[in-house]
This record gives C-alpha cells, structure tokens and sequence, in this order.
C-alpha cells in the first residue's frame, strides 16, 4: 500500500499479534503504519524504511527492545528517529534502562489510546 502524501510512517515492533491488531487500529486514522514481530526484523526494517517513529515492544524474540533500541541508536540512518518503547513492565528500574538504551519515550502496557497519541504527537512535534 502506498503511503499517503504528507502522511507520518509509524513502525511498530511487537510479537503479540493483538498489540499489533490494537496499536494498527488507533494508529491507521492518522498516520502509515508497517509492523514488524522481533526486535531484530524491527531494526532491519527501521533501517530500509525509515519511519517517522518507532514504537518498540521490550520483550520479544531474537532481540529485545532495550537491545534493538541501542543498534537503532547505533546506526547512522535510524539514530535520530523517535522511539517509543511500550512494555508491559513498568517498573522504575525497566523504565530507566529504556531511556538508558536511547528511548524517546515509555508507555506501560495495557496501551491507553489517548495517552500513546499523545506521546506520538509531542515526539513528532505535531
């Protein structure tokens, strides 16, 4: 599908097929999304695609978020992009080594609509 003219592109990196489902759902009226289901596939797809922002899954296969955030950061092409990492632990030490891992941003899971497009906005500066 092509992206619509003027339009932000949001990844989002997740290997729950519901939180996938849900976030596609709140994100499509306002924005292209394209999804990945690990945190390696993520990365690879920042990279080809280069989205708008990322919102990025801790706890997945083949790579977590905490580790995908830092090979985002570590690329040249992706290392200023927004990352939002959306994860059901929401403990202080979690949410410390997301920022610590170069995160933008942090939302506990369940993900509140209202809550995430906000963060979306005030990360793309909308």
């Amino acid at each position: 599908m092509a992206a619509a003219v003027g339009r932000k592109k949001i990844l989002v990196v997740d290997d729950s097929e519901t939180a996938l489902m849900l976030q596609r759902l709140t994100l499509e009226r306002g924005y292209d999304v394209i999804t990945a289901k690990d945190g390696r596939a993520g990365v690879d797809l920042a990279i080809a695609e280069r989205p708008d922002l990322i919102l990025l899954d801790v706890v997945m296969p083949k790579m977590n978020g905490f580790e995908a955030c830092r090979a985002l950061r570590a690329e040249a092409a992706t290392r200023g992009i927004p990352v939002i990492m959306v994860t059901s632990r929401g403990e202080m030490e979690q949410m410390e080594q997301a920022f610590l891992s170069g995160c933008t941003d942090y939302v506990s899971k369940p993900v509140r609509s209202v809550e995430l497009l906000e963060k979306i906005k005030q990360c793309l500066g909308e």
